[in-house]
């Protein structure tokens, strides 16, 4: 009789605990947290990812090939120094690579994929300054308006028969 009652208790304990479990209201979602994801960059292989974190705070980087004679079709990682989200407003600037560095300013924006997880449900659409210095120090810009598609993803896992 007495393991029966333990047991008793122990079984409504755990419905008990289950069942608080379920009642937990889920965390609110970092706001702009959708908008993390890889984004095509400017050839074909080459991409930026971006994740929202606390307080609009960004990180991320631009993975592209490099172009000069020593780095030429290497894969280069150009890891964010600052990256900020204010609403859909967008901003980042890279570390320094071989010379190179990137900055963006520009908004988030919904782009022509039907649902989410299609490519270019969203895009990164504003200016994109390219810095170069060479060996003598001197540095160049060029900036380019881009339109940077969302790539696609797999929003629920594949069901295996």
């Amino acid at each position: 009789m007495r393991y029966l009652l333990q047991l008793i208790c122990f079984v409504a304990l755990a419905l008990i605990l289950a069942a608080a479990q379920e009642n937990k209201a889920p965390a609110p979602a970092q706001p702009g947290a959708e908008y993390s994801g890889m984004y095509n960059f400017l050839r074909e292989g080459e991409f930026v990812q971006i994740t929202v974190e606390d307080q609009g705070h960004v990180t991320g980087f631009v993975s592209r090939f490099g172009e000069s004679e020593s780095d030429r079709g290497a894969f280069l990682d150009h890891f964010f120094k600052q990256g900020k989200l204010d609403g859909n407003k967008l901003a980042f600037t890279t570390q320094t690579v071989h010379g190179i560095w990137f900055e963006f300013r520009g908004t988030v924006e919904r782009g022509e994929g039907k649902k989410t997880g299609d490519e270019a449900y969203y895009l990164l659409k504003g200016t994109l300054i390219e810095n170069a210095t060479d060996e003598a120090k001197k540095t160049t810009s060029r900036s380019r308006e881009v339109a940077l598609k969302s790539f696609p993803q797999d929003v629920a896992p594949a069901k295996n028969n």
